[in-house]
């Protein structure tokens, strides 16, 4: 239960009140701004909440057991606050906000609304929407481990225990030609099949986009090398701009033995039995499932 001050109290069972809503926003990056739908800056707990920005909230929605609520806040894209290339570099994805009822007039007279995550981000011409997840929303999660013939693990990391900045997996590159925002045509430090980099992770390190990583949707080479990527990125990519980029797995275990010499680390299951198996019934002339293995005699 939320607990209000007798002072705020008194404010609320006014006639006329002095409300106004604040967002503190704390990056996953440790910045921490505030924002208000108020016409007038806002302080408390040494935060300056902005009112230029232009911040407008939705009606939220709450729920009694688990089911996960949410809401939304709008604004304007502001040079000197919010920036188009912030949202599309996903400078404040998942970032924490917090929701506040403040007496504008009397900013210690506060009462904290609701604490939630940030979704799903919507960009029109000068303005955006972002989706506010409730904590609830963690319990929609899958965590722990998946008994599924695919790799759990993520390339790379420290279940996989593949170094990917060892040369067979990880090149530098530049850009050739036939720049858009999401296909290129570059020329790599070394040579790869087609199909190397499928899937893998590529990085700016130069140019307008330095910095900024994608995920490669397609990597060919016939003759010369291009690579196509999943979603556009904030500026567009110029011929010089240089990128390392990393290899792809599927996940399979062939994949993981041939390809990366990993098998030792494969965390998936491929001979578990598939839905045919489990769902048939006995027959004389079928192996017998005793435990024993399947692939001796």
């Amino acid at each position: 239960m939320r607990q209000i001050s007798a002072d705020f109290a008194t404010a609320l069972a006014r006639t006329v009140t002095t409300l106004c809503h604040c967002w503190r926003v704390a990056r996953r990056d440790g910045v921490v701004q505030g924002f208000t739908d108020h016409d007038s800056d806002v302080t408390f707990s040494s935060v300056t909440f902005a009112a230029a920005s232009g911040f407008d909230a939705s009606d939220t929605e709450a729920t009694l057991g688990l089911s996960a609520g949410g809401g939304e806040v709008s604004g304007a894209l502001s040079s000197d606050v919010l920036s188009e290339d912030h949202l599309a570099d996903g400078v404040w994805d998942g970032a924490s906000v917090e929701v506040w009822l403040v007496n504008w007039s009397a900013p210690e007279q506060r009462v904290l609304l609701d604490v939630a995550t940030i979704g799903e981000v919507r960009r029109s011409e000068f303005a955006f929407t972002a989706e506010l997840r409730s904590v609830a929303s963690y319990l929609d999660q899958e965590t722990g481990l998946l008994f599924q013939r695919l790799c759990s693990a993520d390339l790379g990391d420290a279940r996989c225990k593949l170094a990917l900045t060892a040369p067979d997996f990880a090149c530098d590159g530049t850009v050739l030609a036939g720049a858009t925002q999401i296909v290129f045509a570059a020329s790599l430090e070394r040579a790869y099949e087609s199909g190397f980099f499928t899937g893998g992770k590529l990085t700016f390190t130069s140019g307008a986009n330095s910095g900024a990583s994608c995920q490669v949707k397609d990597h060919t080479v016939a003759g010369d090398v291009s690579f196509l990527l999943w979603t556009p990125l904030a500026h567009a990519i110029a011929i010089g701009d240089r990128f390392t980029v990393t290899a792809g797995c599927d996940k399979t275990l062939a994949t993981c033995r041939h390809k990366f010499n990993n098998i030792a680390n494969h965390r998936g299951f491929p001979h578990m039995p598939g839905n045919d198996i489990i769902i048939s019934y006995p027959n004389s002339n079928d192996p017998i499932f005793d435990g024993g293995s399947l692939f001796s005699s």
